[in-house]
């Protein structure tokens, strides 16, 4: 997959990790981000886990230097992920008609996101979480009513921001906390 991408990102592409590619240098910031694009995307991806996307500019035929990227498998919201049935019942009663509640739902988990430390602070975060947004609203193919993600302490701010919310309160003050989008909130 090969995106076209508007202003001020229409430079830029993002395209789908190569199976045997290997991405030769990339520098958030962040150690455990940068080990998977660097060493362990492949092995996600030969594994069936998850898959990785790069966004990088356009004209970069080489591939050496990735902007950002981000990697999604599939996921699922369940009554498992709260404390008791209440807690899910409730979270459920609000979004879907009786004959439509389900023990879990479908959802895509935004396993990793990390921006080249170079160009932190351009937005870069945003525009790809919005054009996940899109991507499981455009053409859905298999049915993904939430996006979550496990977000850093220091990256739930950023999370907030783009409208996730926490799934429950269990994991306040974790190292890291589970959020979650309603894909509904947006889709007509």
């Amino acid at each position: 997959m090969k995106t076209s991408l508007q202003a001020p990102f229409s430079s830029y592409k993002i395209r789908k990790l190569g199976i045997n590619e290997k991405v030769k240098s990339f520098d958030c910031g962040d150690a455990d981000l940068n080990d998977f694009i660097l060493n362990a995307s492949t092995l996600y991806r030969e594994a069936l886990l998850a898959v990785t996307y790069v966004f990088e500019a356009e004209d970069d035929t080489t591939h050496e230097h990735i902007a950002a990227y981000f990697s999604l498998a599939n996921d699922r919201v369940s009554m498992s992920d709260f404390p008791n049935k209440t807690e899910f019942n409730r979270f459920r009663k609000h979004r879907f008609v009786n004959e439509k509640r389900l023990k879990s739902y479908p959802a895509a988990k935004i396993c990793r996101l990390a921006i080249n430390q170079e160009l932190k602070g351009q937005h870069i975060g945003q525009f790809l979480i919005n054009f996940i947004k899109s991507f499981f609203l455009a053409d859905n193919k298999t049915g993904c009513r939430f996006l979550t993600v496990d977000a850093y302490a220091a990256a739930i701010p950023f999370y907030l921001r783009q409208k996730f919310v926490p799934l429950t309160v269990e994991d306040e003050g974790a190292e890291t906390r589970l959020l979650y989008f309603d894909l509904n909130d947006i889709a007509d």
